[in-house]
């Protein structure tokens, strides 16, 4: 294995690149990513220097052959989620959530010493991560599977997710001491991250239901971003257990929240603004995805 950022890694259904940056930032060499979304990637085509790869990735042998072509060290990726999600219909038999046995079928073939995989908590209990978990092992990986909340790795939102890192020929459970070392004491609020710069205290979020608040103080972590953006409803009554009355908040904005999925400043986004919200939305943060890099590369140095 090459050191630092002679890493070569190839990032698949990449998006608009949440997980691209934050393994850059970790000290990785990104050489491609790979999706199909086109607003996505041209979003990733003006943020990153290296290469975007339109690859239908459910047709496996082409994409072994045009990903061969990197020598990927590593395949990171965040196969689409949605329909294993809490906030979407939570049902596999939709189509997207076979994307994750495709990943592990493209690992398997390509073979890299090392894999990332992000993911939903809640893919855990589907028969497709099942799937996907026995093929990784089948192709000779040991497996480390763990759930993150974000806050806890530089991120200022509770966002859950399964992350399953593998390597070839190791143990299972060989990055769990890494992936744990420098996990935070303590949940990291908006506050935390971008100070008084947002130029409120209070914003709005519109509940999965109404039974639940919808206001919310920046000195708490953020709930998950999602790939919606609504208005306050005029007919909003408020909640007992919001913050502050409805009437001294509003909404965060696209730019906003992707500073809560630690999208830098200066980070370019592009399309309509349903696109943009569905890739901020959709997106791994970027501090997540270092926090997980950095984590590996620790353990690849410990074993050279």
């Amino acid at each position: 294995m090459k050191k630092n950022n002679n890493i070569r890694v190839v990032d698949l259904f990449c998006g608009c690149g949440g997980m691209s940056l934050g393994l850059e930032l970790a000290g990785y060499n990104v050489v491609a990513g790979f999706d199909v979304w086109k607003p996505a990637m041209l979003v990733y085509s003006v943020n990153f220097k290296h290469p975007i790869i339109e690859q239908d990735l459910s047709d496996v042998a082409h994409s072994v052959n045009k990903i061969l072509e990197f020598k990927p060290d590593v395949i990171i990726g965040g196969p689409p989620c949605q329909d294993f999600s809490t906030a979407g219909h939570q049902d596999e038999s939709r189509g997207r959530a076979i994307l994750s046995i495709c990943f592990s079928n493209i690992v398997s073939c390509v073979k890299p010493q090392y894999f990332i995989m992000e993911n939903v908590a809640a893919i855990r209990n589907t028969n497709s991560f099942k799937i996907a978990i026995k093929r990784f092992k089948d192709a000779g990986y040991g497996i480390t599977q763990k759930i993150l909340d974000a806050a806890y790795c530089g991120v200022p939102q509770t966002r859950k997710r399964m992350f399953v890192v593998g390597g070839l020929k190791l143990k299972d459970g060989f990055l769990d001491e890494e992936l744990t070392r420098n996990l935070s004491v303590k949940p990291m609020s908006i506050y935390d991250y971008l100070g008084h710069s947002l130029g409120i205290e209070y914003y709005f979020r519109i509940p999965t239901n109404y039974k639940r608040r919808a206001v919310y103080s920046i000195y708490e972590p953020s709930m998950t971003i999602r790939g919606v953006d609504r208005p306050i409803p005029s007919g909003y009554k408020g909640n007992h257990l919001d913050s502050v009355p409805v009437s001294q908040t509003r909404p965060l904005t696209p730019k906003e929240r992707s500073y809560i999925q630690t999208f830098p400043k200066d980070f370019v986004f592009l399309g309509s603004k349903t696109d943009i919200n569905a890739m901020i939305g959709n997106a791994v943060p970027v501090n997540l995805a270092k926090f997980v890099g950095e984590a590996l590369l620790r353990y690849i140095k410990k074993q050279n």
